[in-house]
């Protein structure tokens, strides 16, 4: 279930959470400093805990962090608050405790925004880089508004087909109104065919969100049989993840529309204990290895 550092780096630059918790988890081990975080109100909420005051000193975290998701990158995801203090056993709603008594949680807070990369580079890293296997879906970027040019003409060519119109219509107006006698009733009946048809939206086949989640979900279930790593249980929640990022692509007219949002949570929150369970196992081998030393 290991996958590659380039595997997980791709993961992380298409602005998956759990790559970029495991990236982070990886280059600041050395400093003893473990991460967690998730995507809020458009900020990464990202929380640093380490052994001892000393090895949060503010402004080398703040700025090895800045450094190393600025490499990363990752898409939609500029600004990052960057919240500190004492490791502890693993908490679900974490955010909520440090806001509510930050005096008390918390060592510091610090709100950063990240530079935007490099186009170039950026367009070099991702062909340089493949693609990972399950790609992160994002929103279609809206179609940029075209400029109007040429005014005058598209006005004087509008009143010349008005005039044109006019000339032209009124022979045409009883052959139409024929036309529409003998078709409306077969129209109505048409129209209300089409009107059933579009009340609920289909998918083609291996294109609904929705199922595909759930697919992404039931492989994480049998996934989590056999976890025994630490390794195992973190690339467990990146699953997990991503199988709530793609529930949350669920369209609003979907027929399960609501039960994918719950479904959100659901995913969102497994991915959060299989964190907490790669972290405990990493723990437990770090005491053990410490042990064996002494």
């Amino acid at each position: 279930m290991i996958k590659s550092i380039n595997d997980i780096s791709s993961q992380a630059r298409q602005g998956s959470v759990a790559a970029i918790i495991q990236v982070l988890n990886e280059q600041l081990a050395d400093a003893g400093i473990r991460t967690r975080a998730f995507l809020a109100q458009n900020i990464l909420q990202l929380l640093c805990e380490a052994a001892k005051p000393e090895q949060l000193e503010q402004t080398v975290v703040v700025e090895r962090v800045r450094e190393i998701l600025e490499n990363l990158s990752p898409r939609h995801i500029r600004r990052v608050k960057i919240y500190s203090r004492i490791v502890r056993e693993h908490q679900l709603l974490w955010l909520e405790e440090v806001t509510q008594d930050a005096e008390n949680q918390l060592l510091w807070s610090e709100l950063i925004t990240l530079k935007r990369p490099n186009l170039f580079k950026r367009l070099a890293e991702d062909l340089r880089t493949p693609k990972p296997k399950h790609p992160i879906p994002h929103p279609p970027a809206a179609r940029p508004l075209r400029p109007r040019k040429n005014t005058w003409r598209w006005v004087l060519g509008g009143v010349s087909f008005c005039v044109l119109l006019g000339i032209v219509g009124w022979p045409l107006k009883s052959w139409l109104q024929s036309i529409l006698a003998n078709s409306s009733s077969a129209g109505t009946a048409q129209n209300g065919s089409e009107v059933q048809t579009t009340a609920k939206r289909t998918f083609p086949a291996g294109q609904d969100p929705f199922a595909q989640a759930v697919r992404m979900a039931n492989q994480a279930v049998v996934d989590g049989r056999s976890a025994e790593s630490s390794a195992d249980w973190l690339e467990l929640a990146a699953e997990w993840q991503r199988a709530s990022d793609l529930m949350a692509e669920v369209p609003a007219d979907h027929p399960r529309f609501q039960e994918a949002q719950v479904k959100i949570v659901e995913y969102h929150n497994n991915s959060e204990i299989s964190l907490a369970q790669s972290e405990r196992i990493q723990a437990e081998s770090a005491e053990l290895y410490g042990e064996t030393e002494e």
